[in-house]
């Protein structure tokens, strides 16, 4: 895949490029003459990839985060792998911005957050997440989507949605669904 959407690139040896597609194949890119350290791994359902590093054991840092978070929820599990690269050494210029962007069943994002131009932009987007999953998540969980094109309109029952939500997820439970 990445091969293909590279093939007429004639600036393809500048580029890097990590895609994990639907069935959770991971095609990557790193074209030689990407600035080093420059490097990538991928395994079933992810993709890790850079450019301008500190050295390989970024890349190193952020597969072993990945290949031992098997118990975290997908999006956090990308950015503990994402803050395990930083502490090892990241991006060799320092860092400025940070994102996290995920879709899952929706047309829209489950959660896309950045932060740019901060000294600490990573532990920022932690920060940001953490908040995310408590005061975010339920709402977003109450719009309306695919399975529930109305989603959950009245006030009562969507603060009460909520709030089950929120207990649920304390509790260490699944989350509920509108039902």
């Amino acid at each position: 895949a990445a091969s293909c959407a590279l093939a007429a690139d004639d600036g393809r040896g500048w580029r890097q490029l990590a895609v994990v597609d639907a069935a959770g194949r991971a095609h990557v890119h790193t074209g030689a003459d990407c600035v080093d350290h420059k490097g990538h791994w991928t395994g079933e359902g992810v993709a890790v990839a850079g450019n301008m590093l500190t050295g390989p054991e970024t890349v190193e840092a952020m597969r072993d985060a990945w290949l031992t978070g098997a118990g975290r929820a997908f999006d956090d599990r990308l950015l503990h792998a994402l803050e395990r690269g930083g502490a090892a050494g990241g991006d060799k210029r320092g860092t400025q911005s940070a994102a996290l962007r995920v879709h899952g069943r929706e047309v829209h994002a489950e959660v896309d957050l950045r932060v740019d131009e901060h000294s600490d932009p990573v532990a920022e987007l932690r920060r940001i997440f953490d908040m995310f999953c408590i005061e975010r998540r339920p709402y977003y969980a109450t719009l309306p989507g695919r399975r529930h094109p109305a989603g959950l309109f009245d006030p009562v029952a969507r603060e009460a949605f909520i709030a089950r939500y929120k207990d649920a997820v304390a509790r260490g439970e699944a989350a509920p669904e509108i039902g």
